[in-house]
């Protein structure tokens, strides 16, 4: 059997494996070692020893994959991110965005939906997860929004959405992942994510101040905040900005020259700054202890779907799948944007049974050498319909494309997990009513993914600055 129909076979084992319910990091771990041993095995007979040797050679090149690759650099950026986000919050820096973005937003049609939007955008600026990210605010914003009339599915449906956000906007747990496994600068793809993901935020805004202007009763404004409350409400959320900054200035000098330091520095130095901020804010043991948890469980979770997608995609490098997928695209006689469009269509079926960074890990080592293949290497400048960029660019563009659908993925059902950690959170509401009440986000993400796709310079223009 040749080493393309062994890695078909796999790859098909892989997803029934996923399909039935086991986690992505055994079903792909068991799936690549079940596939290196096929390989080494493949040809020569049914001799038992023959077999042994398939399998210690197929265990041999498993075992050195995990430490190889999770001992790179750029990986020590997640945890860091992870820790940012769970010490803004224990140190009561989230309270404070949202009762400023309430006092500057929430008059608008719609208000405190508005409000959540850009106080969880804000938030998301010094958090690299999207589920820490709506567990926080399903605990801050849904009782307000509960409290002057709001539909408890709709609230569900505005945090859940909104903690997609953090996906996106720097720093971004996703992108680093991404930027791992395509060997691409994770520097300048957390700053091509800048953009777009506040400008989702704002398609997000716009479709809730339409809901309530055209929903009678539908999301009531609050107001009475006067100026003097308003600039009151700034100093306590000014934190989160200065974090944001001294992480961007670290990185991206904007004096010129070299960079000061390594995303990684700036990750660890963004944490240290918060958790004095912490301190100061009189943050205790307990709280502490539960933010390293935290951070250590969500951190020990990626780790572990990376580790098993790891040794599959060992695999696939031996059966050569990825090249065959890539000649395979090339080979049909349709314009290069619509098969990205019919790609990204593929993303968002198979994000209804994986999740987010599964998804990612298990399809990028074929995907994206194809996608680099139809990009042709043409001039950044051509029209984005002929995919008409350098091979940097559009390894940028096409990866916040993926972690975009990777965002929609966390809102779809059946697996959507941020309606899960929002329904877990509020003992009121169930799973299903936040599905329901997350709906109409699905139309903004399209319209925002579609936008994106169209006018690939709201990707490229500020990583092309730097």
């Amino acid at each position: 059997m040749d080493s393309i129909t062994i890695g078909l076979w796999v790859s098909g084992g892989l997803l029934l494996l996923v399909v039935l319910g086991m986690r992505v990091a055994f079903a792909a771990g068991l799936s690549g070692l079940v596939g290196l041993v096929w390989h080494f095995w493949n040809g020569r007979g049914y001799d038992p020893d023959q077999f042994v040797w398939a399998l210690t050679v197929a265990v041999k090149t498993a075992g050195q994959v995990p430490h190889s690759k999770i001992s790179s650099q750029a990986l020590s950026l997640i945890p860091t991110f992870i820790l940012i986000g769970y010490l803004a919050y224990h140190a009561g820096l989230t309270k404070a965005l949202f009762e400023a973005a309430k006092r500057w937003m929430a008059w608008v049609p719609g208000g405190l939906a508005v409000s959540t939007v850009f106080a969880t955008a804000g938030f998301a600026a010094v958090s690299g997860a999207s589920v820490a990210t709506s567990a926080v605010f399903a605990r801050i914003a849904i009782p307000e929004m509960l409290a002057i009339g709001y539909d408890k599915r709709f609230a569900a449906g505005v945090v859940a959405a909104a903690g997609t956000l953090a996906s996106l906007i720097p720093p971004s747990a996703i992108l680093v992942i991404y930027a791992i496994i395509v060997e691409q600068d994770v520097g300048r793809l957390l700053l091509a994510g800048f953009i777009p993901g506040v400008f989702s935020a704002v398609v997000y805004t716009l479709l809730i101040v339409g809901m309530a202007l055209t929903i009678k009763g539908f999301g009531p404004r609050v107001t009475g905040f006067t100026w003097k409350e308003r600039f009151e409400s700034l100093p306590p959320a000014l934190p989160i900005v200065a974090v944001v900054v001294i992480i961007i200035c670290f990185v991206y000098n904007p004096f010129g020259g070299d960079a000061w330091g390594t995303p990684t520095e700036g990750g660890a130095i963004g944490a240290f700054i918060v958790f004095l901020m912490a301190l100061y804010r009189g943050m205790r043991w307990p709280a502490l202890k539960e933010a390293l948890l935290e951070t250590a469980k969500l951190s020990v979770m990626i780790f572990s779907i990376i580790w098993g997608v790891l040794i599959y995609v060992r695999f696939l490098g031996f059966a050569d799948l990825p090249g065959a997928f890539s000649d395979w695209l090339q080979s049909l006689e349709m314009a290069p944007m619509l098969i990205l469009i019919c790609i990204l269509l593929a993303y968002a079926v198979l994000g209804m049974f994986m999740d987010a960074i599964g998804m990612l890990l298990l399809t990028l080592p074929v995907v994206f050498p194809a996608v680099m293949a139809l990009n042709g290497g043409m001039n950044v400048a051509a029209e984005a319909s002929t995919f008409g960029m350098s091979g940097t660019m559009c390894a940028v563009w096409f990866g916040i494309l993926v972690v975009k659908m990777a965002e929609f993925c966390l809102i779809t059902p059946p697996i959507g997990l941020n309606c899960f950690v929002v329904a877990g959170v509020r003992d009121d509401l169930s799973v299903q009513d936040v599905f329901k009440g997350v709906t109409p986000f699905f139309i903004a993400d399209a319209v925002t993914i579609a936008l994106l796709v169209a006018f690939p310079s709201i990707v490229l223009w500020l990583p092309s600055q730097i």
